[in-house]
């Protein structure tokens, strides 16, 4: 696999987004590690969690500024005090459950936030000259989710259009042509990333694969919505992290990049491979875990197949996804089982075990 070389991130000045969330803090982890300047900004919301970046946080090149994107005071003076060279925007309402009972939040954050960012941002280059001005990068982190629901066969490629089934994908799609206008429009040099579903450590417990884990642990029902058959093709979060650093390296500013993990798997067939792993690694001696498989109603509007051609990446830069969906999923349980406490805490909060997005109400706010 071509990965960013250490060069590249020494020293560079980067403000990310979210980077106390999943995604954002293992870039933010990633990045430190590099040798980058870190500015981690934050709203903290219920997925936000600083101890995710724990492992960074007394490093020299990180510090953490607790701010909304939606703020745009607080951006222009974050942008003014840190002076960064690369942007990556991981902020955003995520959960596709919570935007079917509450889409509000999500047109709020992830359109409205993202187009104060842009122009925030389009503020910041502006005033900048020379090489600055030059090599300066607003990475927009996406989801294979806006462009809809697969067939049985074909993928879905940079050429895709655009078609979201939930107020999540509808909401992202809006900040991809946002980001696109902001580009054509204004000259401000973007790139987008659109990736497919991640799993890994850190990840909270409302998403399918820890919520599952934390089932099988309890010995309560895992539910499976509708029979199981839709498809989602996963990619380790660590792969990701190192496809965004490729794009921001690499990619053509203007140009928006797939990334996938090249593992394609039903539902039912994530659960019954977590189900086996957790068969050897913690047994329960009342049984295979896959007694407590449990088929439930639907989500409304579920997409049926997600599949990414992440040629275009691959044929400019050389990433590949690195580690298999078996190696992948058996080091996520390995985490989860070792730290119980950090996920138990998120379940004492009230949060990831009850079942929302039943479609029965649409509004609300955060």
């Amino acid at each position: 696999m071509t990965s960013v070389q250490m060069p590249f991130m020494a020293g560079r000045r980067v403000l990310v987004t979210g980077g106390a969330g999943f995604i954002g803090s293992a870039a933010v982890r990633r990045l430190v590690t590099d040798g980058a300047e870190v500015l981690n900004l934050d709203a903290l919301t219920y997925a936000g969690d600083l101890s995710t970046v724990a492992s960074v946080a007394d490093r020299p090149g990180y510090r953490f500024l607790r701010a909304d994107i939606r703020d745009g005071a607080a951006l222009g003076a974050a942008f003014a005090d840190f002076r960064p060279d690369l942007v990556m925007h991981f902020a955003a309402e995520s959960h596709v459950d919570r935007s079917i009972d509450g889409p509000a939040a999500f047109i709020d954050t992830n359109v409205v936030g993202t187009a104060t960012l842009l122009d925030t941002a389009l503020a910041y280059w502006r005033g900048l000259g020379g090489d600055a001005a030059t090599g300066f990068r607003f990475l927009h982190v996406s989801t294979d989710e806006v462009y809809g629901a697969l067939g049985p066969d074909g993928f879905f490629t940079e050429d895709s259009p655009h078609r979201p089934n939930s107020p999540y994908s509808a909401s992202k799609a809006a900040a991809d042509g946002l980001v696109r206008a902001w580009n054509r429009t204004y000259g401000l040099p973007t790139l987008i990333g659109n990736c497919s579903n991640n799993y890994g450590p850190f990840q909270h417990p409302e998403k399918l694969i820890p919520h599952v884990i934390a089932a099988i642990l309890d010995g309560r029902p895992i539910p499976v919505y509708g029979d199981g058959s839709n498809i989602r093709d996963w990619l380790y979060v660590e792969d990701h992290i190192a496809a965004l650093l490729t794009i921001a390296a690499q990619g053509i500013p203007g140009e928006t990049y797939l990334i996938g993990g090249d593992a394609e798997k039903t539902n039912l067939e994530t659960v019954e491979t977590l189900c086996a792993v957790l068969d050897d690694l913690a047994p329960s001696g009342d049984g295979p875990h896959a007694r407590l498989i449990t088929f439930v109603p639907d989500r409304p509007g579920h997409d049926f197949r997600y599949a990414i051609d992440h040629a275009r990446l691959t044929g400019a830069t050389g990433w590949q996804p690195s580690r298999d969906f078996e190696t992948g999923i058996r080091d996520t349980i390995r985490w989860y089982l070792e730290n119980r406490d950090w996920w138990l805490a998120i379940r004492a909060a009230g949060q990831g075990a009850a079942r929302i997005g039943l479609g029965k109400a649409a509004g609300g706010s955060r």
